[in-house]
């Protein structure tokens, strides 16, 4: 079965990274969440996106819209991060206009990574599946904690909630690949890519190696991308759908790569990416893609949950 990983929760859908995206998302049937993960100056684990406070998604006590980008995460206690509102988008912004479906849901808090694992398990039964996205930035490491500390935050709250067989760990910065391939060997790991324009950070016939890589240089591997995730120690290359062809996904297939691209949001790049053979796909509207997979007499994960909020009809 194809794997349906809901982005942020379901972000077209519900508020990115908030409880409430989770519930639709398991509601809808999803064989996977996908999830942000940052560490709070307590050294709580919490699910959002932006390594600071984001103005298009988050008010303060008073119901305000930030005025520009807030504090950063790393430097607010999770009792501090406890009084913003992220249940809604800002109205006018572009992020707003990119989810015209996006229902809101006042009062959502940014979630400790806990209580998403709990939600998860629970209400799936154990058989939904976390993929944490680690974000560190490797040429800006004040930003956020380090590879290591975000690793023993991950590892203290999958041990508490008896999820250590659900969750994998994915990253673009590779040296979180490592600590995390040191610390809990047996949690699969994934390795994110992407190589489009100034976000490139694979940087193919740079100078220097790229800093996000944890330390290979493209050059060792003939410059391929799929080499290089296989000498990550990854089992999963999560690349830009952008990046994929029908040449990577052989090579892919031949080191024994799985290959789950992201943000696959359009029917026409779905088919597209079927065709080529992917185990999975990552979306911000998992209900267009269990559309397309039921048209074609596909299976689907089936519903774990009723849906919190009412679901948007399907464009």
């Amino acid at each position: 079965m194809l794997e349906i990983q809901g982005h942020r929760g379901a972000r077209g859908l519900w508020p990115e990274n908030t409880l409430a995206a989770f519930a639709g998302a398991l509601g809808l049937g999803v064989s996977a969440v996908e999830l942000d993960c940052g560490v709070t100056r307590d050294g709580v684990a919490v699910v959002t996106h932006d390594p600071e406070l984001n103005p298009d998604l988050t008010r303060d006590a008073g119901g305000r819209f930030l005025a520009a980008s807030g504090a950063r995460i790393f430097d607010l206690t999770f009792r501090e991060l406890e009084s913003y509102d992220v249940g809604r988008a800002k109205p006018g912004c572009a992020y707003a206009a990119r989810f015209p479906e996006q229902q809101p849901a006042d009062g959502e808090r940014i979630p400790r990574l806990a209580d998403v694992l709990a939600l998860v398990r629970t209400r799936s039964n154990g058989r939904v599946r976390v993929a944490i996205e680690v974000k560190t930035f490797p040429e800006e490491p004040e930003r956020t904690a380090t590879p290591e500390v975000f690793a023993a935050a991950i590892q203290r709250d999958v041990e508490a909630t008896g999820t250590l067989a659900l969750v994998s760990i994915m990253a673009f910065d590779w040296r979180v690949l490592a600590a995390v391939q040191r610390l809990m060997p047996e949690v699969p790991t994934v390795a994110l890519t992407e190589q489009q324009g100034a976000d490139d950070t694979v940087r193919i016939g740079a100078p220097r190696p790229s800093p996000w890589l944890g330390g290979l240089d493209p050059a060792r591997f003939g410059n391929s991308v799929v080499r290089l995730v296989k000498a990550s120690g990854a089992g999963t290359w999560g690349p830009d759908y952008q990046d994929l062809d029908a040449l990577r996904i052989a090579e892919a297939r031949a080191l024994g790569l799985r290959v789950v691209p992201w943000t696959v949001n359009a029917t026409a790049d779905m088919e597209r990416l079927l065709e080529l053979g992917v185990d999975g796909m990552t979306s911000d509207r998992p209900d267009v893609l269990r559309e397309l997979l039921e048209s074609k007499g596909l299976p689907v994960p089936p519903p774990r949950a009723e849906v919190v909020h009412s679901q948007p009809k399907v464009v």
